[in-house]
């Protein structure tokens, strides 16, 4: 059968044009290449019992050059996305009243009528011999150089208050976004969403910086959020839908590798800044990066084929990436024509399983959405939590403190990526255990809370009970984000990854109250963030990983793609 009577068999709703520019251009490429690429792979066959084979896979490859450098480019979104997030540490520090701060009794009357608490924030005033009234401390001195967030809206005697309400604000933000973006997926490009992001943080992130409100403040800082899951969420539904196999895997648990170097990086700013605003500024404007970066940064290929009649684009993208891999002798001459055909494929699939019926499978898949749903809110309470629990630990100390979590993270996402590629029998157990063994050894951080040693190996003391937890999390927690697919059917697994991922979300939003107990007691928020981790490690340790079967799954089916659209991690 000749390509145009093929054309014209095609359904008229669904017919495509060849573009003659594409069409030579293919063809130019089919007569200088190897000759294989004349021969068009058989992309439907009548034997179900046989895999398919994916034109888009079949051009690009599991992973090549091209893969790896839009991978690159989007992790670097976890960079601002983590900035944002972290920055609350440095500029936000406890100052100590009576050295850096004094209460202004100039609006009380004279100085010999008041007397101030020792904590500067409550003024006695006398009214003649017998009346006394106290009031609340409304205005201060301040002899601190640093310019901070606290200093500037008067809020040190609301320090850990103010704190928790404004990282509040910025994990709704992180919450909503998520949502947001995911809904957005369906009707704008991955692209175009990661792009809406980058450009809306770049103008969040500089209003933070210059308000003067607070409560104007707390709502730019959660439009901020909003943009950086924006760009987390749209990434990821590139990157995964341009890999496949090991390769894909590999990148969702290395994704929040990025996300730790940020923390390494973060110290480094916040040492050159004089103010919180200055702060504010050098994170926000290294994003410029990204922006510069955008036409380097591809779109989903198959998301460009399912939504849009006119191919131009796909085949572009697809000419493109198998040019940069050096695959251009894998292109057939008949490219539009096969991407016609997964196209329809595409629309045909039936759509994605509702919630509820995650819940009529069988009891083990049952057991399986309960722990994975309790596991991931409980990692990401404790993944927040044990970074701004450091805090704690005294101001002197923010930067080593803050670096050495983020290593520890470093090393959690790399043992992910081991346990599942060396020991994926039984990853879910190893990860669980680690996470029971780094949450147990920081509950024993209640026999060393009195006792007397150098402020130096004090801190280093608590910071290995803090950053053992935090490494298991970071490990346990990647690999449910990348491997929680394999838990449930294919046709569950949007649904599934939503449901997981939006719960533990909503839980997330209580990690910043949770750093309050500190207030009580130094041990006592870092022992509730360690009896998180050892709970989440019990959850995962009740996961298996399904064992092989004879492969039946598309080397790039939709079902894995939509599936990771929906993960939308921090």
């Amino acid at each position: 059968m000749s390509e145009q009577s093929y054309i014209s068999d095609t359904p008229k709703g669904r017919r495509l044009s060849p573009i003659p520019d594409i069409m030579a251009q293919i063809s130019h490429i089919s007569t200088n290449t190897d000759p294989e690429g004349s021969e068009s792979p058989v992309i439907s066959r009548r034997d179900n019992t046989q895999p398919e084979e994916d034109i888009i896979a079949h051009i690009l490859g599991d992973f090549g050059v091209w893969q790896l450098r839009s991978i690159l480019i989007i992790f670097l979104c976890k960079i601002p996305a983590a900035w944002f997030m972290a920055l609350i540490i440095f500029t936000a520090p406890e100052i100590y009243p009576g050295e850096e701060f004094n209460c202004d009794t100039n609006s009380y009357g004279a100085a010999d009528n008041c007397t101030v608490s020792v904590d500067q924030c409550y003024v006695v005033v006398a009214y003649g011999n017998s009346s006394y009234a106290m009031r609340q401390c409304q205005k201060f001195h301040y002899a601190q150089k640093f310019r901070s967030l606290i200093m500037e809206f008067d809020l040190v005697c609301l320090c850990d208050i103010f704190v928790a309400w404004s990282q509040y604000w910025h994990l709704f933000g992180m919450f909503i976004g998520g949502v947001v973006a995911t809904r957005l997926l369906r009707v704008l490009s991955p692209r175009r969403v990661y792009a809406t992001g980058i450009w809306a943080l770049l103008g969040c992130g500089l209003i933070t910086g210059l308000v003067n409100d607070f409560s104007l403040h707390c709502a730019f800082r959660c439009l901020s959020a909003v943009s950086c899951s924006f760009m987390i969420t749209a990434g990821q539904a590139i990157f995964t839908d341009i890999t496949a196999g090991k390769h894909r895997q590999g990148a969702l648990l290395m994704y929040d590798t990025f996300w730790a170097l940020a923390l390494i990086f973060l110290p480094g700013i916040a040492s050159f800044a004089h103010s919180w605003r200055h702060i504010y500024l050098g994170i926000t404007l290294p994003s410029i990066a990204i922006v510069v970066l955008l036409p380097w940064t591809p779109d989903s290929p198959r998301w460009l084929l399912k939504h849009t009649k006119n191919s131009r684009d796909t085949v572009d993208l697809i000419l493109q990436a198998a040019r940069i891999n050096d695959r251009l002798f894998k292109v057939p001459k008949d490219l539009p024509l096969q991407l016609e055909l997964l196209r329809e494929k595409l629309l045909d699939q039936p759509p994605p399983a509702r919630w509820l019926e995650l819940w009529r499978g069988k009891k083990r898949v049952k057991l399986y959405m309960i722990v994975t749903h309790m596991a991931l809110a409980t990692f990401l309470i404790s993944h927040m939590g044990l970074l701004l629990n450091i805090r704690s630990f005294g101001r002197d100390y923010l930067a080593p403190n803050t670096m050495g979590i983020g290593f520890a993270e470093l090393l959690g996402c790399f043992l992910a990526l081991h346990l599942t590629f060396h020991h994926n029998t039984r990853k879910w157990q190893w990860a669980g255990g680690f996470c029971i063994l780094g949450g147990l050894v920081g509950c024993l951080c209640w026999f060393f809370s009195d006792v007397e040693m150098p402020e130096v190996y004090e801190i280093i003391l608590w910071m290995f009970f803090a950053a053992l937890p935090k490494a298991a999390v970071s490990c346990a927690q990647s690999m449910i984000l990348a491997c929680m697919g394999e838990l449930v059917p294919p046709e569950q697994n949007a649904p599934f990854a939503f449901s997981v991922v939006t719960w533990a979300r909503v839980w997330l939003l209580s990690a910043s109250f949770l750093t309050m107990l500190k207030q009580l007691h130094i041990a006592l928020s870092l022992t509730a963030f360690c009896v998180l981790v050892i709970l989440g490690g019990l959850c995962t340790c009740c996961l298996v990983t399904p064992k092989k079967e004879e492969p039946k799954i598309v080397r790039q089916t939709s079902q894995v793609y939509h599936h990771n659209i929906y993960n939308t991690h921090l």
